[in-house]
């Protein structure tokens, strides 16, 4: 499941409801907050939740707040005794952080969902959950975000914690950093992984997917149209969109292609490209073809004419073969996502 974040240092502007509605015609169904960022004025956090719980309510999504003792303190609350105050505020889900012991985290368990922190957990709080009688159907595992460079997790350790944590029964969660409006105060990207930090949150996103991670949100409040798109596209239309830069290239290479169902090692191969061409093909810009080159088969080529070819790994020069485009930086490593038989589509960019 994707979803994204919104916070709640200011009332909600209208840009901030046109970026939610944006998400949610993406396909996410889940937002994240959090009461424990000490920048905030407790004065206004509550306000804002209300309309911000309001605005999940409508929109069918899950809202998970992110709570302390510390911060709960700040507001005059205290858990488990005013859990109501957050469920009438369409409060889905809290995310435990410090200052809440584990029989209170059981008794809350009963009540509402709970997300631990999943890359602190050991088996002596699984122990102690399992003796305070948590219900485990309503716990899952939420890794933190990393505000600050070089402190994301290391994607090793962080696969093996997940195993563990699969292998105890939780559903994980981790972060991806987003690219548009970075939140403050360091605007370095709320990744978990560090690998992560200045990846394409798409790219990033299939990452998470393929390291088997169950909800994977977006930890800034934004970003850009063209990631938007990509994420509506893939996770709504089934269409892996690539944005990519042309040159000499037919007018139909835009249209849908697809994989072919046999996966080749080296290269993408677009099962309707021969099947397209209508005139002669000469020979043009038959140079080395780079990782994420686009490629399309010349003359020279036979009944290969027309062949259209995404270059996963660098190939040599062919005198058969045009380079006709390229793949741009933030978007090659999508190539390991074009599986058999998937749809896929080029978008061209400005230089």
């Amino acid at each position: 499941m994707l979803g994204f974040s919104a916070y709640l240092h200011s009332s909600l502007t209208k840009s901030d409801l046109t970026m939610f509605d944006k998400f949610v015609q993406a396909g996410f169904k889940g937002v994240f907050t959090s009461i424990n960022l000490p920048e905030d004025d407790p004065q206004v956090l509550l306000t804002n939740l209300k309309a911000l719980g309001q605005l999940c309510d409508e929109n069918e999504l899950g809202l998970t707040l992110d709570v302390s003792s510390s911060a709960l303190k700040r507001l005059n609350l205290a858990l488990p005794q005013d859990l109501q105050v957050f469920k009438d505020l369409h409060v889905t889900m809290l995310r435990i952080d410090d200052g809440i012991s584990i029989s209170e985290i059981a008794q809350l368990s009963q009540e509402v969902k709970i997300a631990l922190n999943a890359s602190t957990i050991v088996q002596s709080e699984i122990d102690e959950l399992q003796d305070n009688k948590a219900d485990f159907t309503n716990l899952e595992a939420w890794h933190n975000y990393y505000p600050r460079e070089n402190t994301g997790l290391d994607a090793g350790w962080f696969a093996k914690k997940n195993q563990w944590l699969k292998e105890n029964g939780f559903t994980v969660m981790a972060f991806i950093a987003g690219n548009e409006n970075l939140r403050a105060p360091v605007y370095k990207g709320l990744p978990t992984l560090e690998e992560n930090r200045y990846e394409n949150p798409f790219v990033a996103a299939l990452d998470m997917n393929a390291l088997g991670v169950d909800r994977i949100y977006i930890g800034d409040p934004a970003i850009t149209t063209t990631t938007f798109e990509q994420f509506r596209n893939y996770f709504v239309e089934d269409v892996l969109q690539i944005s990519v830069h042309l040159n000499h290239a037919p007018a139909y290479i835009t249209q849908l292609f697809h994989q072919r169902a046999d996966v080749s090692r080296d290269v993408v191969r677009l099962r309707e490209g021969r099947s397209l061409v209508s005139n002669e093909i000469k020979p043009l810009n038959s140079g080395v073809r780079k990782q994420g080159a686009i490629t399309l088969d010349n003359v020279l080529s036979g009944r290969y004419q027309g062949e259209l070819q995404l270059v996963k790994y660098q190939l040599p020069a062919d005198n058969t073969v045009n380079v006709i485009g390229q793949i741009v930086d933030a978007d090659l490593g999508l190539l390991k996502y074009c599986m058999a038989n998937q749809a896929i589509q080029l978008v061209d960019i400005e230089s």
